[in-house]
């Protein structure tokens, strides 16, 4: 029903028909929401006419892109920074680059491992020891007949060892001077039950007590190259046993028969299932890719949980991969992940009876290689690499040099990093080393009202140990777009509050999403950086403008035989309006010539009637009260 033109003053149109009425029209706008009530004492999010987002615990770990007004404030999207602690964001730690080790070549760190309290490296083949206090590699002290594929320090006959495997066998010593090859074929290496145990590529387990001499012991029902893994880990009956990874999942050793048997959990296959894995407090944690695999063996079963960064919303592209090996550490389970693996297409034997194959498609973006750890309550990235063709290799946590550290290989390079071991609270410990930078990226923030955009107010940025040198900049983007701006640089202790669009005009910035950006600096004192205690977001949430109307309607005329108004009589209005109030239908209202104001102003609504009055008998008039709303 369209509306009939209103041209004459005291009249309305509605549901197509004019009305008369008396006095005036009184708009409302109805879209407001209800005043908050507040009881006990004030919060900031007690604002009458205004909603507030504060972030101040950081330690629910990176993945989520996206979150309502309502969603964990603990999340992050990405950061490089520290989180673990509330009204702590901190710089990452220092990353030490090792000197190069003067190996030539295209070679990869397939190993590293300790021995007397020094780190021993094979960059390709060539064997080095680290000196810590020269920062140097020395010449090499052996060459391996093949690269390097695993490294292992084992005590076997009382008598300390390390030992690199390679594809022509494995290489040990005991005391890194005399060094010994044996051709018996190796992959992975393992220790478990006195003994040292290693596989091949083909799947063919062997198990040694004297150091050099090796027995043939079961071998897995898996074509070759599908090896990932050795450890030994609890099984479904409380004992230490040893299991193989694969790529179609774990083998569990059957020591009394000398077989492998499937072990629980069945897995999808996967080219990387098991190129990390460990024990770690009371699970087997087992990598496909991103996902992580968190296995707590019981009686005849198995808990298993996924804890991977893939979960929630993942990884950013440019921080995905693969991961490699799995640590645990004093603190975290740590994950070095590989980001130059590019996708593939592999055929998959999938370990069942039938010996079935099928082809499997893994899509692995490329991006920048880091280290991620997890406390069981979050991920935090520990490091991230600074080129994204450079592949990470290999991952160790020691005590060499009584020094609590992470070594890992990068690009060619070695790296180690101070572990805590100790009292976390950076309040507590002021020692520790960071990182030059770091930065912190919250999720996209969408606001409720869903048909309108909401309006950002102010940001309030509560910093701590700020100095010229030890800055954060704080940026923000709209509307899921890739580019930031930037509200201002912190460099003073205290509470920094940003006006939207800025302080000379605070007529607010709307937005339909949000998300802020933080960028950590110090200066040339690595144990200083900027710690932002709390992150308060201050915006309006508005309704998309709906409108009412109240007026009085005058059916005063002097019954069925007479008064009318434009043609209809005072019974006719008073059907077409009861018609209006009864339609399941909205209903079209105007109170003003659309053709000529320049000022449209029609509705569709639901008609209401509050009150008046009506004649009785063989009368009909009266005043009726109107109240119209858009839905």
């Amino acid at each position: 029903m369209t509306t009939a033109r209103v041209v004459d003053e005291g009249e309305v149109s509605l549901n197509g028909i004019l009305f008369p009425i008396i006095g005036r029209v009184q708009p409302t706008l109805t879209s407001v929401y209800p005043e908050k009530i507040v009881i006990g004492d004030v919060s900031p999010d007690t604002q009458p006419h205004a909603s507030v987002i504060s972030w101040h615990e950081w330690w629910g770990g990176i993945g989520v892109e996206r979150m309502t007004e309502r969603g964990s404030t603990k999340r992050s999207w990405w950061s490089t920074c520290q989180t673990r602690f509330d009204c702590h964001l901190l710089l990452p730690p220092l990353a030490t680059i090792t000197a190069a080790s003067g190996v030539t070549g295209v070679f990869t760190v397939g190993g590293m491992g300790e021995l007397a309290n020094e780190i021993y490296v094979a960059f390709g083949t060539a064997v080095r020891k680290y000196n810590n206090v020269t920062d140097s590699w020395g010449s090499t002290l052996t060459t391996l007949p093949a690269g390097a594929t695993d490294a292992i320090s084992f005590r076997l006959g009382g008598v300390d060892y390390l030992a690199f495997a390679h594809t022509d066998g494995y290489t040990y010593t005991s005391d890194g001077v005399t060094w010994t090859n044996d051709t018996t074929d190796t992959k992975f290496l393992a220790f478990w039950d006195t003994r040292l145990w290693g596989i091949d590529n083909t799947g063919q387990l062997w198990r040694s007590t004297a150091i050099g001499v090796e027995v043939n012991d079961a071998t897995l029902p898996i074509p070759t190259g599908y090896v990932n893994g050795l450890f030994a880990a609890r099984n479904a009956a409380g004992n230490i046993v040893l299991y193989a990874t694969t790529r179609i999942g774990p083998y569990q050793h059957d020591s009394t028969n000398a077989k492998f048997e499937i072990a629980e959990p069945t897995l999808p296959p996967h080219p990387d299932n098991g190129l990390g894995v460990t024990r770690w407090r009371d699970s087997i944690f087992m990598s496909a890719g991103l996902a992580v695999y968190s296995i707590i063996n019981g009686t005849d079963s198995a808990v298993v949980t996924l804890v991977g960064p893939d979960l929630d919303h993942g990884l950013p592209t440019a921080q995905q991969g693969s991961i490699i090996r799995l640590i645990g550490a004093q603190n975290d389970l740590l994950a070095l992940i590989d980001g130059t693996t590019p996708a593939a297409e592999v055929d998959m034997f999938d370990g069942s009876a039938m010996g079935s194959q099928m082809t499997a498609v893994i899509n692995v973006d490329t991006g920048y290689s880091e280290i991620l750890g997890w406390n069981e309550k979050g991920w935090e990235t520990k490091w991230l690499g600074a080129a994204s063709t450079a592949a990470a290799d290999y991952m160790l946590v020691s005590s060499a040099y009584t020094t609590y550290r992470l070594w890992w290989a990068h690009n060619q390079r070695v790296y180690w990093m101070t572990m805590p071991s100790g009292i976390l609270n950076p309040d507590q410990v002021t020692s520790f080393a960071f990182a030059a930078s770091g930065e912190h990226i919250t999720p996209w923030v969408t606001v409720d009202a869903k048909d309108v955009d909401s309006l950002s107010l102010q940001l309030y940025v509560e910093v701590q140990r700020a100095t010229a040198d030890e800055t954060v900049v704080v940026d923000y983007g709209l509307d899921y777009a890739t580019t930031y701006t930037t509200l201002g640089t912190i460099s003073a202790n205290g509470i920094t509050t940003y006006s939207f669009p800025n302080a000379t005009t605070p007529t607010g910035t709307a937005f339909r999403s949000i998300r802020f950006r933080l960028t950590l600096a110090r200066g040339t004192v690595n144990t200083n950086s900027p710690d932002v205690v709390s992150l308060t977001f201050v915006y309006r949430k508005k309704l998309k403008p709906r409108w009412g109307a109240t007026f009085i309607i005058d059916l005063t005329g002097e019954g069925i035989f007479g008064g009318e108004y434009k043609g209809l009589t005072t019974r006719q209005l008073q059907n077409e309006l009861v018609t209006a109030a009864e339609s399941n239908l909205l209903v079209a209202f105007t109170f003003h010539d659309d053709t000529t104001s320049g000022n449209p102003r029609n509705y569709y609504v639901d008609v209401h009637l509050p009150g008046g009055s009506e004649e009785t008998g063989r009368l009909f008039g009266g005043q009726v009260t109107v109240t119209v709303e858009e839905p």
